[in-house]
């Protein structure tokens, strides 16, 4: 029986035959500021030898008198304390993140240090033209890869994240709505969206329509038939869906809207099921976004840098953020000279710095360069088999709602353990116990208690069994010791959290003792 150091009773053992983790070696740790004892130091440097600056020189009045109250200590226990906090840590490099949607998978490591080559890391978007061309270059390779992936005409980098990505295109289509004298005012959105949709056409101005699902969990063309009109600018539409199915009638959702000069929007969060197989603009789409992300394995911005591309038809080219990048006049060796076009009239304007987040672009080139058409086609199929193979070994034992064949990402519900009051979150902080990141709760919300998996490509199969391995053992402690789930995790450091309090009442710094001093 594992126990914890932190005063806890002991925590219930594992009930099954395998597991992937133990309890943490190195579960105390005090707060830096509780270590802290007057006095210590982490160096030791000579005595100045030129005059000690005056601070209020510079700053006047705005020079602080005194350094705070700072944690004090000597450079062993510094180390120790932060590598002992990093080993908390859960991480790409320790297992999977099955977090349906999100597509959390791995970043390979030349993408780093491609991004780190001299002449890229330093790269400065200020510098004239006639220096920058290897840095317009690999923007203009990009934007070629990403529109012969996405059968698109035209494209923009700038937008910053997936969000920024429908803001930017949900604006191209106002744009392009006003320009044909046919401002419109409703956009339609599937009950089975990302939440950030009908956030965005609320922020463009719009009114947002809901569209019901079929029994398939697609969209109904009946419905949507019912629903579209002269007053309709678009539809905004996840493809695969976030039940991970592909819209098979995608063909017939394009006539509708085109028939009534509605246009398509392809959330284009589950790329990662389609780049090599098929393309959203053969298919109908008038304009969408890629999470960079998400599909190119770039970074997960975690409020950092990010990037969501806007790739479009011809019809919403002249309305891009400016600049854009372009070919100018070919030089005796043949090849053009690249420039920024900033002479386009009816854009929408600057949505981010004209380069966007530069450094995602060159790790997203390099995943794409390594990995050429026939390597990205194969990611596909690996993510689609690995999301099949969990749902066929899963299906007996947790309710799939929805029949439908998946692509990436499957989707089950708590409905049978619900039976013992074991619901999708208490499943989740049990997996943990497991040594896995949870899955996606509670989404879409078209699933009641939805538990959202998608393994990606990068999983092994021995990782993967580890997982089914996890989730069974569960989904049996549910029938047979429920209150072992309800009351997990067990083995971290911290136990269950009221996450309310914690949303609402966050603590984001160090509280002192009472009489401290220093802020």
């Amino acid at each position: 029986m594992a126990t914890e150091d932190t005063g806890k009773e002991a925590a219930i053992p594992f009930e099954g035959k395998r597991r992937k983790v133990s309890s943490h070696p190195s579960q105390n740790e005090a707060l830096i500021f509780e270590k802290s004892s007057p006095g210590k130091r982490a160096y030791r440097l000579p005595p100045l030898d030129v005059p000690e600056a005056d601070p209020s020189a510079l700053l006047g009045t705005s020079a602080r008198q005194d350094p705070g109250m700072l944690p004090e200590l000597s450079e062993i226990e510094i180390v120790r304390h932060f590598t002992r906090l990093s080993t908390w840590n859960y991480s790409i490099d320790l297992g999977m993140y099955p977090l349906g949607s999100c597509t959390m998978k791995y970043n390979p490591r030349v993408n780093e240090f491609v991004s780190r080559l001299e002449g890229i890391a330093e790269a400065h978007p200020y510098q004239p033209e006639s220096l920058s061309q290897g840095a317009l270059g690999i923007l203009h390779l990009l934007e070629r890869c990403l529109l012969e992936i996405t059968g698109m005409d035209a494209i923009t980098l700038q937008p910053a994240a997936g969000a920024h990505g429908e803001f930017t295109g949900i604006l191209l289509a106002r744009a392009y709505h006003q320009a044909q004298g046919d401002p419109r005012h409703r956009i339609l959105i599937p009950d089975s969206a990302h939440g950030t949709n009908p956030a965005t056409a609320a922020l463009c101005g719009y009114e947002v329509e809901n569209l019901r699902s079929n029994s398939l969990g697609m969209v109904d063309l009946a419905e949507l038939e019912h629903l579209v009109t002269g007053d309709t600018a678009a539809l905004m539409l996840t493809n695969p869906s976030t039940i991970g199915v592909f819209e098979s009638e995608i063909h017939k959702i394009a006539d509708i809207l085109h028939a009534k000069g509605a246009l398509l929007y392809m959330d284009g969060a589950n790329m990662n099921a389609l780049v090599g197989k098929t393309r959203p603009g053969d298919f109908g789409v008038d304009v969408m976004h890629l999470n960079l992300h998400k599909t190119f394995s770039t970074p997960h911005g975690g409020g950092g840098p990010g990037s969501g591309p806007v790739a479009a038809k011809k019809i919403l080219e002249p309305f891009l953020p400016t600049p854009v990048v372009v070919e100018g006049p070919r030089g005796e060796d043949g090849r053009a000279t690249l420039r920024l076009d900033y002479d386009r009239p009816r854009t929408i304007g600057r949505v981010r710095a004209f380069y966007g987040n530069f450094g995602m672009f060159v790790r997203a080139l390099a995943y794409i360069l390594a990995n050429g058409p026939d390597g990205l086609r194969q990611t596909t199929e690996d993510a689609v088999l690995n999301a099949n193979y969990l749902r066929s070994k899963l299906e007996d034992l947790y309710e799939l709602p929805y029949k439908t064949p998946t692509l990436h990402e499957v989707v089950f519900s708590d409905r049978r353990q619900a039976q013992k009051g074991v619901r999708t979150g208490d499943i989740a902080k049990r997996l943990i116990d497991y040594g896995f990141h949870p899955y996606t709760t509670s989404f879409p919300i078209i699933v009641p208690g939805a538990l959202m998996i998608e393994p990606t490509e990068s999983e092994s199969r021995e990782e993967l069994d580890l997982f089914i391995d996890a989730m069974r053992q569960i989904a049996r402690e549910a029938q047979e010791n429920p209150e072992l789930v309800l009351t997990a995790p067990h083995s971290t450091r911290v136990s269950r959290l009221d996450e309310v309090a914690a949303a609402r009442k966050p603590m984001l710094r160090y509280m002192p003792p009472d009489g401290a001093v220093g802020q």
